[in-house]
This record gives structure tokens, C-alpha cells and sequence, in this order.
């Protein structure tokens, strides 16, 4: 008695053929809804950070070179009273409890380019 293997038929939808068209009918909606998203967020994003006040930061080293600290400043940073000295102010609102004393100097440069968000403020920056 031979055994007959069954006969293979391929797979079909009965109930809606058409589903995969539809599938990636909603693939491309869905990715040009995604797409129309990205680019209104970016539209709208608020702006990248200003570039960094590289001005103040030079204005302080020319301070430093006149005073003639600047060597000193580099190797062992700046004590706060020194900067005061200088005509340095805390800026309204900052709090300073943080800031190690005396303040490194690239910790001085970074605050220098940091502008409107500087912890101090520079005599010498506009």
C-alpha cells in the first residue's frame, strides 16, 4: 500500500486577499506620518545653545596677562578674592557652594564661555 502525501497548496487569505497590500499601505503611512513628524519637530526645536562667548574668555586672559597672573592663574588657578579684586561679581541668583576655591582655570575659561550663564560676572566681557 503506497501512502500518498498530501498535496500542498499554498497559503491564501480567504477573507481579505487584498491584506498585505494593505499592510504596506499602512507601513508607508504610518512612516510618512512618522517622517511629517520629524520635520515639524525639527521646524520647531528650540535653537541649538549660542556659540560659546569666546570674547569674554580672551578679555579675561589679556586681564590676567596685564595683572600679570596669568602664568600663576594657569598653574595653580585663581583665588575668589583675587577675582574680586579684579572687579569680579557673583551673579544674581548663582549659586557658588560648589566652586572649589582657589577655581581651576579651565573651570575660569568654561565659566568665561559660558555668557548669560556664567556664575560670575567679568568686568571685562560686555
Amino acid at each position: 500500500m503506497s501512502r500518498r502525501r498530501p498535496r500542498y497548496t499554498p497559503f491564501t487569505r480567504t477573507t481579505n486577499p487584498l491584506q498585505s497590500q494593505d499592510s504596506a499601505r499602512a507601513w508607508v503611512r504610518a512612516g510618512a506620518a512618522a517622517s511629517v513628524a520629524g520635520v515639524a519637530a525639527a521646524a520647531f526645536a528650540v535653537p541649538a545653545q549660542a556659540a560659546p562667548d569666546t570674547e569674554c574668555m580672551r578679555a579675561g586672559i589679556s586681564t590676567l596677562k596685564s595683572a600679570g597672573l596669568l602664568s600663576s592663574v594657569a598653574k595653580n588657578g585663581v583665588a575668589i578674592s583675587d577675582a574680586v579684586a579684579l572687579g569680579v561679581t557673583v551673579r544674581d541668583g548663582a549659586d557658588i557652594s560648589g566652586v572649589p576655591d582657589p577655581i581651576p582655570f579651565n573651570v575660569l575659561l568654561a565659566d568665561h564661555r559660558a555668557g548669560e550663564n556664567s556664575l560670575f560676572v567679568y568686568p571685562w566681557c560686555g
